[in-house]
C-alpha cells in the first residue's frame, strides 16, 4: 500500500466564492457558510485542475493507495485581520475535508487546517482542534511556523515557549502536527513555494536547538518538503554542533542526531533529492509524500510523466531493503498518524 502523507483537498468551486466573500466585507455580512451538494464535491475530486488529469485519477495513475489531505496552505490566509476571518475560512475548509473522506471511504483520512491568526495566542486553535478529533475524526494538523506569512514580522522559533500550548494539546489529542507554511505577503523576492523551503528550514533549526523533545517526549513532528533546505547542509550544522562540543559523553549529540527526532516527507521531485534525504535521516523517520496534485504535478518532459510520479523513484533506490520501503511507503505513516486500516 501507497500511503500519501501530504495532500491537499479539492474543493468545489464554491470555497472560493465564500473567501472571496470574507476578504471583501471584513464580516458584515456574517459568517455564513459554503453550501455544496454531495455530487458537487465529488465532481470537485475528479475536476482537471492542477493535473493532466482529475485528483481521484491523479492518485490511480502515479500508484497512490491513500491520501491524507489538509488544506491548501498558501489559501488559509492566516495573517488576514480581522482573525475571525481566518476561523471562518478554516473551519469550512475542514468540513469539506470530513465530507469528503465520508464520501470517498477507503481513499482519504481527514489533516485540519489550524485557525491561526498572526499576532494572537496560539489557543485561538484549541477549539478548533478538538472538533476535528472528536468529532470528525481528523487524524493530525498542520502548522505554519510563520502565521504572519512573510510581510515582516517574525514568529517566535519552534522552541519558543510560545508554541508550548500547542504541543501539549497535540499532545493530548494524541496527533501529529505536521509543518508546512502558507502564503508569503513578499512574492517578489520570496514567492510562497520558496518560503515553503526557507520556513521548514528555519523550523528544523529552531526545533533542533531547543528543548522541545525533552519537554514533550511523546510529540510528533513531520517536516513538509524533505525538511527543506536542511538535509543539504546539513554537514554545515554537523560541524557547529560539534564545535559546541555536541559529541562530548554527556551531550545531546550532532545536529543531525538531534534532527531525527522529528519525520520528514518525501516531497521532492528528484531521485538525487531522495536519497540524499534517506541517507540523512534514515527510512525510520521517512513518511512517503508527493503532494499528488500540486507543484509537481506538471509534465518532466525527460520522462514524459508528472514530476511528483516519485514512487518508482524509490522503488529504484536498490540500497533500500523491503522493511526500508515498507517503512517509508506505508508503516510510519500508520505508526505516526495512527491510521487503522
Amino acid at each position: 500500500m501507497i500511503i500519501d502523507c501530504h495532500a491537499h483537498t479539492s474543493a468545489p468551486p464554491q470555497l472560493a466564492v465564500y473567501k472571496a466573500g470574507l476578504v471583501s466585507h471584513r464580516g458584515s455580512h456574517g459568517r455564513g457558510k459554503v453550501s455544496y451538494t454531495d455530487e458537487q464535491l465529488v465532481a470537485a475530486w475528479h475536476r482537471k485542475e492542477m493535473a493532466p488529469c482529475g485528483h481521484i485519477e491523479h492518485m490511480t495513475n502515479n500508484g497512490i493507495d491513500l491520501q491524507l489531505i489538509s488544506p491548501r496552505p498558501f489559501q488559509t490566509m492566516h495573517s488576514e485581520k480581522p482573525g475571525y476571518l481566518v476561523d471562518w475560512y478554516i473551519h469550512e475548509v475542514n468540513n469539506i475535508i470530513a465530507d469528503s473522506v465520508r464520501l470517498f471511504p477507503g481513499r482519504f483520512f481527514g489533516i485540519g487546517g489550524l485557525p491561526q491568526q498572526a499576532g494572537e495566542p496560539v489557543s485561538v486553535v484549541f477549539s478548533e482542534m478538538e472538533r476535528c478529533v472528536k468529532e470528525l475524526g481528523f487524524k493530525g494538523f498542520l502548522l505554519n511556523p510563520d502565521p504572519y506569512e512573510n510581510d515582516g514580522n517574525k514568529a517566535p522559533p519552534m522552541g519558543d515557549r510560545y508554541w508550548y500550548p500547542l504541543y501539549e494539546k497535540a499532545c493530548e489529542l494524541d496527533v501529529p502536527l505536521h509543518l508546512h507554511t502558507a502564503g508569503s505577503r513578499n512574492p517578489q523576492r520570496e514567492p510562497y513555494s520558496l518560503y515553503f523551503v526557507n520556513e521548514e528550514t528555519t523550523a528544523v533549526y529552531g526545533f533542533v536547538n531547543s528543548t522541545v523533545f525533552d519537554d514533550f517526549p511523546s510529540l510528533k513532528i513531520v517536516i513538509s518538503h524533505g525538511g527543506g533546505a536542511m538535509p543539504y547542509q546539513i554537514g554545515r550544522f554537523n560541524a557547529g554542533s560539534a564545535k559546541s562540543g555536541a559529541q562530548e559523553s554527556m551531550a545531546k549529540g550532532l545536529f543531525v542526531d538531534r534532527m531525527r527526532h522529528m519525520y520528514f516527507d518525501t516531497v521532492l521531485y528528484s531521485q538525487e533529492a531522495l536519497e540524499l534525504l534517506i541517507k540523512v535521516v534514515g527510512p525510520d523517520r521517512i513518511l512517503y509524500g508527493s503532494e499528488c496534485p500540486g507543484v509537481g504535478s506538471s509534465i518532466n518532459h525527460e520522462t514524459g510523466q508528472t514530476y511528483d510520479r516519485t514512487v518508482p523513484l524509490i522503488e529504484s533506490i536498490d540500497w533500500l531493503t523491503a522493511e526500508d520501503r515498507f517503512k517509508i511507503f506505508e508503516g510510519n505513516a500508520k505508526r505516526v498518524f495512527n491510521l487503522t486500516i
